[in-house]
């Protein structure tokens, strides 16, 4: 009996301890698997970061699936990239980046030493591909600049000189761009191309705005050589500016004034502005204004006028002379009167001096009176007795003045002036065989 019992407690006893052991064996074998599973990622990451430049002084651990980076770089993004390259590894928990930025004078100037070398070399091997797209730089350049400096066809198709400088320019250009490309396509850097385009319409487009008073005037320029308004010597008005025209520029429009100055107007300003040619018609209008007294037979009057002016050898029978009557004034009914003159034979100024000067002369031997205006004045008792005697009124009495025609030839001296101006060698986009407006 009690050998029964002294058996069953030494089972008892035995039982925790089996179990001890079997529980202490399951926990060996675990972490012998563990070790040997972070000893694999440890070589995986190691063998990435030795395929790499820069990751020398890095060294690894890992202890659970937790990686632990020491070590030293030589650039922040370096460091920074080490958690994506080690965190794309299979079995990897955790990382810890304990990774800094090296101080090592020497190891950090040894990589720039090394890329200066290998940029060297990398040079001079391209140096026979350099002087063949230099060749060819210069042969597609020559091309363009000898076909830019050929007086035709460009003389020929452009509408003056100025077009003509401008198409060559563009040719220039043209030839430019296009031996740079063929350069860059030589050397394998058409790529390239895009960068320095975008950079040139970037800068283009901040000059453009700069200077874009300039812009404008130069564009004014060309399109009023293309489309000519005025011809030389033409007599025109532009913003206000009165004379005739010298010369057309590719930055201005010179005109002589009728005083004999020099007016020069910028082309964008003419461009922009009413201009008005009294040149272009040959058949040009005068006018004047006179007033005839009350009591005036105005029909008489008006037919002696018609006929004075149509009498003149330089009016033209038309268009037709005009008269009418303008207003009532004070003390004279006016009228005005209006001829038409060829005048490319008759000066304006002339014309209508002596159209005046004729229809005083006949009004006077019809005895058809121009009053000069009256003033009606009211004076006081006192100041009326004062006056003894009023004062008498002395008519001049018409005379008879023969009526004699006044050639009104036209002046030339304005057009000489002109013509010696343009004969100087200047710049002058003007021709005579342009199209005109």
């Amino acid at each position: 009996m009690h050998l029964f019992r002294l058996l069953a407690l030494i089972l008892c006893l035995a039982a925790p301890a089996a179990a001890q052991d079997g529980t202490i064996t399951t926990g060996t074998g675990t972490t012998s698997e563990q070790a040997q599973a972070d000893a694999a990622i440890a070589t995986k990451i190691r063998d990435i970061l030795h395929e790499l430049d820069g990751y020398e002084d890095v060294t690894v651990v890992v202890k659970s699936g937790i990686v632990t980076l020491r070590g030293t770089t030589l650039d922040v993004s370096q460091s920074e990239s080490l958690n994506g390259l080690v965190g794309r590894v299979e079995g990897v928990v955790a990382i810890e980046n304990e990774v800094g930025i090296s101080t090592d004078v020497r190891r950090r100037l040894t990589p720039m030493v090394e890329r200066v070398q290998l940029r060297f070399w990398q040079a001079v091997a391209f140096m026979p591909l350099v002087g063949v797209a230099l060749i060819a730089f210069a042969i597609v350049l020559w091309i363009g600049f000898f076909i830019a400096r050929r007086r035709q066809p460009w003389d020929r198709l452009a509408p003056n000189a100025f077009i003509a400088d401008i198409i060559r320019a563009v040719i220039r250009i043209a030839a430019i761009v296009a031996a740079v490309v063929v350069a860059l396509d030589i050397l394998g850097a058409t790529a390239l191309l895009s960068t320095i385009l975008g950079a040139a319409g970037i800068i283009g487009l901040a000059i453009g705005f700069a200077v874009r008073d300039t812009v404008e005037n130069f564009i004014a320029s060309v399109l009023l050589s293309v489309r000519q308004p005025f011809a030389p010597n033409d007599a025109i008005c532009i913003d206000g500016e009165e004379g005739k025209v010298i010369r057309l520029t590719s930055r201005a429009t010179i005109m002589l004034s009728f005083d004999g100055n020099h007016i020069r107007i910028p082309n964008s300003t003419v461009f922009k502005s009413k201009i008005i040619n009294y040149t272009r018609n040959p058949e040009r209008r005068f006018a004047f204004a006179l007033g005839v007294a009350y009591g005036t037979d105005l029909a008489k009057a008006r037919e002696l006028a018609e006929e004075t002016l149509k009498a003149m050898p330089f009016v033209l029978d038309t268009p037709a002379v005009s008269i009418w009557t303008t207003e009532l004034g004070g003390s004279d009914i006016g009228m005005n009167l209006t001829a038409w003159i060829d005048q490319r034979e008759t000066g304006l100024l002339a014309a209508r001096s002596e159209a005046i000067r004729q229809v005083l002369l006949a009004f006077d031997e019809a005895g058809i009176q121009m009053p000069e205006p009256t003033y009606r004045l009211l004076m006081s008792d006192t100041e009326a007795e004062a006056d003894a005697a009023p004062p008498q009124a002395t008519a001049a009495s018409p005379g008879t003045s023969e009526v004699q025609n006044v050639e009104a030839t036209l002046e030339h001296d304005l057009e000489n002036i002109v013509d010696a101006e343009r004969d100087t060698e200047r710049e002058d986009l003007l021709r005579s065989d342009a199209i005109k407006e």
